[in-house]
């Protein structure tokens, strides 16, 4: 058309693209791109915005609080700042060669450092004065917060008067305690479980004692059952299985767990659900009366190991109603027990007349006249007698059924503050409490072993609560190398240990003012001694080809067998034949020894165990040939090859025989 300009028709031939009859927003518009402009770099953001346009949108969209991101924005580039220094330092490694030395550094003191706290936070530095536990009478009759503690490495004074030896002589006069044991498994355990169910849960000597026994009696009231939480899934079907073969699980409303209340669920569950045989058979002294002593429930389907009697019982086609437990106890199952050893000291415990001075066993009614004498002694000493000591002693008249009961708290008491874990036990009256009373649920997570020592704190009788420990006859394993392991113990070393002890603490220093024995750390190695296992040391036998019935002997305390050594003359054959028989190791008694050997995380640890406690003849060759003593040494040949007399073991095989 005449008249215009060629900008004016450039501009009519260019199509004009489409544009919105609205404005939208920056960031809507260019959705509407094409695609080739979509894959541009950048989203083609370049033809429609700066680079500072830009980064505010994609900021925008991508949060939505400004100061977060500034304040996230600022620590991120002063830590990069940071590291960039530190790349640019000149010691910073660079080569190969150098990197690899500088990781190693670190890692040597990561090692060291973890090892350090580990000794600082590790409250067992020093191996344990066991010969001094196994000498000085138990150390426990009321809670440690009501009475006064001695300080490590201190050792309690002696009794004016010495307590006679365990057993009493008129311990199968009194009525069998009814015990029910709960052995605390998982669903994995099966392995574990078969141990126990054919080896301490059933085996004789384990039930009845040492020698011929006692045919059971003591244990005829004394039940094993393991205990476990909810079984995970896979798990169910087998369980199920092994529960109706054997009757003898309970499955817990909890998860499995250690320290997450699997311990208040079980004594939760036993308050309304324990129950042990009763009385199969008469005693001198009868049953006493106590309040749950109304309780019965029909006898439930037996499990293999369950007593004698109570089979017996059944066979005859109307068994008697099973009663509540006078205690109910919890073990692990890296524990072996010696079930008769367990009953006997928790009979002891529930028909005691009353409080024991400190550093005194309970005495049965039989034996009261021992008590007498404690008073006496008292009376005459020239030190007062102070009023917990008095209160302690006197014998409280219970004025209805529920003062009766025993307060009884069992096991092996960590440093005057807890019962340790592998074993303990409560009195029933505890255990109903425990059940009913709405402080300890709150209590229920942490340390299961500080936790229940925290319950018997909350106790409205909490002054009256025994709390009975044993540091002698429960220790761990000697392969362990813990601060509580040392050889298997028998009667017999514990007999020769208070010989060569009493005198040892007469000669060490003394505070004049509290009459205790102040242990210097040599004293403490010689009272820690163990001829089998060193503390912190792996345990090595004696020699390295040994077969496996010397192998076990070495691990008895104080065996022969334990004291030979590479290139010495005496063979394993000669210390064999001169070993100790069961009779002279339980020195003519049913029972005496070992209650519990704890940590025994291996299988054949296991069975060491089972063959050293509950296996060997009653008599060694030597003592059925009637070999004669002299002064606790062999006469024989014998003394002609062991060179360090220290060694001879007296023997009652003559006595025996």
């Amino acid at each position: 058309m005449p008249g215009r300009s060629s900008s004016d028709s450039s501009s009519s031939t260019t199509p004009t693209p489409s544009r919105p009859s609205s404005p939208l927003p920056f960031s809507l518009h260019t959705a509407t791109l094409s695609d080739t402009e979509s894959n541009a770099p950048l989203l083609g953001l370049g033809r429609y915005a700066s680079s500072g346009e830009s980064r505010w949108i994609w900021r925008n969209l991508g949060s939505s609080s400004p100061r977060r991101r500034k304040r996230d924005g600022r620590r991120w580039r002063t830590l990069k700042g940071i590291l960039r220094r530190i790349v640019r330092h000149p010691l910073f490694p660079r080569q190969p060669l150098t990197i690899i030395l500088a990781l190693l550094v670190l890692t040597v003191f990561a090692i060291s450092l973890t090892l350090i706290l580990l000794y600082v936070l590790n409250p067992d530095k020093e191996a344990l004065p066991w010969r001094a536990y196994c000498t000085i009478p138990p150390t426990t009759s009321v809670p440690p917060h009501y009475r006064e503690t001695l300080p490590y490495p201190y050792i309690n004074p002696l009794p004016n008067v010495m307590p006679p030896s365990f057993p009493p002589d008129d311990l199968d006069t009194l009525p069998p305690a009814g015990l029910f044991l709960a052995v605390f498994s998982m669903d994995s355990s099966l392995e574990r479980r078969m141990l126990i169910r054919t080896t301490w849960a059933a085996h004789p000597r384990s039930r009845n004692g040492a020698g011929e026994g006692d045919g059971g009696m003591g244990t005829s009231r004394t039940v094993v059952r393991f205990v476990l939480g909810q079984p995970r899934k896979g798990w169910e079907r087998r369980i199920q299985s092994e529960m109706e073969m054997y009757n003898d699980m309970i499955i817990l409303p909890c998860s499995e767990n250690m320290n997450s209340g699997k311990s208040y669920a079980y004594f939760t569950w036993a308050a309304s659900n324990a129950w042990v045989p009763p009385v199969y058979f008469n005693t001198t002294h009868p049953v006493p009366e106590l309040s749950y002593s109304n309780q019965y429930a029909p006898a439930p389907h037996l499990a293999p190991h369950d007593p004698y009697l109570a089979w017996k019982d059944s066979a005859s086609g109307h068994p008697r109603p099973w009663v509540r437990p006078d205690y109910v106890a919890k073990v692990d199952d890296d524990a072996f027990v010696m079930l008769a050893e367990l009953e006997a000291r928790m009979r002891l415990e529930l028909y005691a007349t009353g409080q024991r001075p400190y550093n005194m066993p309970y005495v049965s009614p039989v034996s009261a006249s021992f008590r007498e004498e404690a008073l006496k002694v008292e009376s005459q000493s020239n030190a007062p007698a102070d009023n917990s000591t008095l209160l302690m002693v006197e014998q409280e008249m219970p004025r209805d059924g529920a003062a009766k009961d025993p307060l009884v708290y069992w096991g092996y008491l960590v440093k005057e503050q807890f019962m340790a874990g592998e074993l303990y036990g409560l009195s029933w009256s505890l255990v109903d409490w425990v059940s009913k009373d709405p402080s300890v649920r709150g209590l229920t997570r942490g340390a299961e072993d500080k936790q229940t020592a925290k319950w018997m704190g909350l106790h409205p009788r909490a002054a009256e609560i025994r709390w009975s420990s044993d540091h002698c006859w429960i220790y761990d394993h000697p392969r362990s190398g813990t601060v509580y392991s040392h050889g298997f113990l028998f009667p017999s070393e514990v007999s020769r240990v208070k010989k060569s002890v009493l005198p040892f603490l007469d000669k060490v220093s003394r505070n004049s003012s509290t009459g205790t024995t102040v242990v210097t750390p040599s004293a403490l190695v010689s009272l820690s001694h163990s001829s089998v296992s060193a503390f912190g040391t792996r345990y090595q036998q004696p020699l390295q080809e040994m077969d496996l019935a010397h192998s076990v002997e070495a691990l008895v305390e104080g065996s022969y067998m334990s004291e030979l050594q590479e290139g010495k003359s005496t063979g394993p054959e000669t210390a064999w034949r001169a070993r100790e028989g069961r009779i002279t190791r339980y020195e003519n008694k049913r029972v005496g020894g070992t209650v519990v050997v704890h940590f025994i995380k291996k299988h054949m640890w296991f069975l060491e165990t089972a063959l050293a406690l509950l296996e060997g003849d009653n008599f060694s060759e030597a003592e059925l040939e009637g070999l004669d003593t002299d002064e606790g040494r062999l006469n024989v040949s014998l003394a002609s090859v062991w060179t360090d007399s220290s060694v001879f073991k007296p023997t009652n095989a003559s006595a025996a025989l």
